[in-house]
């Protein structure tokens, strides 16, 4: 499917085509146009990082203890949610994860809400964005499982509970997790996807008044999906480091 090119990806192409190129030759996949090497869903992530680095930016110097502002109250609820978050989800440990999960969250969050901005799109509406999310999340858990109990330890966690069942669980424990991150990623492509649509769709038969409402709902399940999304993450963390923790 050809997409239309929004005005950030063509200021990309016309200024920063030759890093592209670049990039792209090293890693063996040349752009299709070297003229045009950035896609909208590339472009709208990096526009993403520079609104998350600005908004933090514009934060830390405004923390205080005595005279927090609006911003400073807003940003210290969600993080004291995500954090009683993990404790609940993963253990006492779960805090020590906070910074993946909360990465997770607000690159997840800002990518969903960006694309109620007129001229720019949710790059969660593309499947590369949740894979690439849903990659680094397998990725983590996993890592941390070897880590926290050791290679054997983790191991034996996918043979289940009951040993003469082991050569039952562990190909079943094996397709169950390599199936999580397809799950993710359909779950918040599909999601994305379908309400960037609906919305679209409404602000071509009526511009003002009823798209609205699907400009509410899209926020809603902008911030329901990032939530779904760190939520399974804590899951998945839990599962893998519990056995060690509890000892």
């Amino acid at each position: 499917m050809q997409e239309h090119e929004l005005w950030i990806t063509a200021l990309f192409n016309q200024y920063l085509a030759g890093p592209a190129n670049s990039i792209l030759t090293l890693a063996g996949m040349p752009a299709a146009d070297p003229a045009k090497p950035w896609a909208n869903f590339v472009a709208m992530q990096f526009v993403v990082i520079a609104v998350l680095m600005v908004t933090f930016a514009l934060l830390r110097p405004r923390l205080s203890m005595d005279r927090p502002g609006t911003m400073q109250h807003v940003f210290e609820l969600v993080y004291g949610f995500l954090r009683g978050q993990t404790e609940e989800v993963i253990g006492r440990e779960g805090p020590h994860y906070l910074y993946l999960v909360g990465t997770l969250f607000f690159f997840i969050l800002f990518s969903n809400l960006i694309g109620i901005i007129p001229a720019f799109e949710s790059p969660t509406m593309f499947p590369p964005v949740p894979l690439g999310c849903a990659l680094l999340t397998f990725s983590y858990y996993n890592s941390m499982g070897f880590r926290v109990q050791g290679p054997v330890g983790y191991l034996k966690h996918f043979a289940g509970p009951v040993w003469w069942l082991s050569w039952l669980m562990f190909p079943i424990e094996i397709i169950s997790h390599f199936a999580r991150p397809l799950s993710l990623t359909i779950r918040l492509y599909a999601n994305m996807f379908a309400g960037e649509q609906v919305t679209l769709v409404f602000l071509g038969i009526a511009p003002l008044g009823i798209p609205v409402i699907f400009m509410g709902l899209h926020t809603f399940v902008a911030f329901l999906q990032s939530y779904i999304f760190a939520l399974l993450t804590m899951v998945y963390l839990q599962g893998a480091v519990e056995h060690a923790h509890d000892h």
